[in-house]
């Protein structure tokens, strides 16, 4: 059965907004491998937390997701990286606290107990602070980190315009849907492209490789960096 959450857009929208308070049978679910489709700063997204192989595999059933893709990660706070990532270069660590909380996923050499379902069998892992306390509060209340994949499934752009829609495109798949109006990627007008979401970087070393081009202008992060 799904599970529709109706949040209060405004302080659901607020990255100053209280950490929101969930049913505790909706955490319990999420710990015991549930799956949950939330608002973000950019799109909304599906999550299960990236420890419990049994919500990875729902995770990948539900979108029908290759598994050779990585899946990316919203982490509660920015203390959290040294726990999925084994390095972290300096100019990392700056972009970090220049661009966190925000729309930069850093991709950074993975710490060898993430399960390799997140890292697609590679050696990297994406990690993001997201500037939207519920993905934050849902991060918090896992392994300190939740899924930040985007919630559609594989061929479909996922533009939602209410939890409605939502509800029926994964009705029995989906655990629970915490709606809290429009995402900042899907409120443009009819017509105009759907925001990518977040800029995605990776960041072996102090060379920047841009993967993708979302919210945050690669530029930005370029002309951050030779400031020095």
């Amino acid at each position: 059965m799904t599970r529709l959450i109706l949040l209060d857009a405004v302080r659901a929208d607020s990255s100053m907004a209280p950490a929101p308070r969930f049913p505790k049978e909706m955490v319990a679910s999420l710990r015991a491998g549930g799956t949950v489709i939330f608002p973000t700063d950019t799109l909304y997204g599906f999550g299960v937390d990236p420890c419990s192989e049994v919500g990875l595999d729902r995770l990948f059933a539900a979108k029908g997701r290759d598994r050779g893709k990585p899946i990316p990660l919203l982490l509660s706070e920015g203390g959290q990286v040294d726990r999925w990532a084994r390095h972290v270069p300096p100019a990392a660590a700056r972009l970090m606290d220049r661009f966190w909380p925000g729309a930069l996923t850093l991709v950074l050499l993975a710490d060898p107990g993430v399960h390799p379902a997140v890292t697609g069998g590679g050696d990297t892992v994406g990690l993001r602070v997201p500037d939207h306390p519920v993905p934050r509060a849902l991060a918090a209340l896992l392994s300190g980190a939740v899924t930040g994949t985007s919630a559609n499934r594989s061929g479909n752009p996922g533009a939602w315009g209410s939890a409605e829609e939502i509800v029926r495109e994964f009705t029995g798949v989906v655990d629970w849907v915490l709606w809290g109006g429009k995402a900042a990627g899907d409120a443009g007008l009819e017509g105009v492209a759907r925001s990518p979401g977040s800029t995605v970087v990776r960041m072996i070393d102090d060379e920047p490789v841009l993967l993708r081009e979302g919210v945050l202008p690669f530029r930005d992060i370029i002309e951050f960096l030779q400031r020095g």
